[in-house]
């Protein structure tokens, strides 16, 4: 069975289309294809606080492709969900509602929390030491969301407002960056050794540049490596030179910044990179709640 799930991002938005395979209690998750339009809402919404018409006109368009992509796939079930710059937007009420009104999706917009809870779902799909103490570090282009790890379990996770976009658009408070800090210092023990576990579109580019393969960790010190030769090429040169798409190129280096602060307060010094995100976590808790109500009707027509 097909699943879907539409991610409303800062920098881009995205259709994952994944299939389920069942067999009892086990299942396997296919990626089927993956659409990313790079509409970049937050570069509006950080610098005006709303999104305009222009910008509303590209999401209805793309929304609407979307949709015909799922009817080709016959897709049944689905979730569209928004965050940070659809958070934070003024009228995002009205821009949602032209969203439902042109191409017939409901989105809902996801607290930090919420965001925060659909990334950290993706641990329990990942073949990780178990008894192991990670912090998952997902960096959009709105927030962040940070989430501790113990022996499997979930201990804390909170949404902060520093995003790639964000940080272009030179939106980040000035507090923010102590609040993070505060928050994992109060959090973690002062002997605890955490394994950093890295999500995003540019974590996944700087995974890729440096040639690793899917068993092996991405090092604090080649993020900063590839920061330094990022930083001193310009755009054009980061596109041309390194072949990065143009609406990577100008995040990924606030990217590296905010991943290396975050693995410097928590003195990480490697990093999994899974390849996995929010769009991921929404399709695994679409498939949960779709199975859970297979269940019931089976129990029903069991009794």
């Amino acid at each position: 069975m097909k699943f879907a799930a539409i991610d409303i991002g800062s920098n881009a938005i995205r259709l994952l289309i994944e299939e389920v395979y069942l067999d009892g209690d086990q299942f396997h998750i296919e990626k089927v294809s993956l659409t990313r339009v790079p509409v970049r809402l937050g570069e509006e919404v950080f610098a005006t606080g709303k999104i305009s018409e222009e910008k509303t006109r590209q999401l209805v368009k793309t929304m609407r492709a979307f949709w015909y992509l799922m009817d080709v796939h016959h897709i049944e079930y689905y979730r569209a969900c928004a965050t940070s710059a659809m958070r934070e937007a003024s009228n995002s009420a009205f821009v949602l509602e032209e969203v439902f009104r042109e191409a017939n999706i409901q989105v809902e917009i996801l607290t930090g929390e919420a965001e925060a809870e659909l990334i950290f779902s993706n641990y329990f799909t990942q073949n990780l030491n178990k008894t192991a103490n990670y912090l998952y570090i997902d960096v959009g282009g709105g927030s962040t969301e940070l989430t501790l790890i113990r022996k499997g379990k979930k201990i804390k996770g909170q949404s902060f407002d520093i995003g790639t976009v964000r940080m272009l658009s030179g939106a980040v408070q000035k507090d923010t960056w102590s609040k993070v800090k505060k928050w994992i210092t109060s959090t973690l023990d002062k002997q605890e050794k955490l394994i950093a576990i890295g999500t995003g579109g540019n974590i996944n580019t700087l995974f890729k540049i440096q040639g690793k393969k899917p068993s092996e960790t991405l090092q604090r010190k080649e993020i900063q490596d590839q920061y330094t030769i990022l930083n001193t090429l310009t755009v054009e040169q980061r596109i041309t030179r390194m072949k990065l798409r143009p609406d990577r190129a100008d995040v990924i280096v606030p990217a590296c910044e905010i991943y290396m602060k975050i693995m410097d307060y928590a003195d990480c010094k490697e990093m999994i990179v899974p390849k996995i995100g929010l769009a991921d976590g929404i399709i695994l808790d679409i498939f949960k709640r779709w199975k859970k109500n297979q269940l019931k009707k089976s129990n029903i027509s069991l009794g």
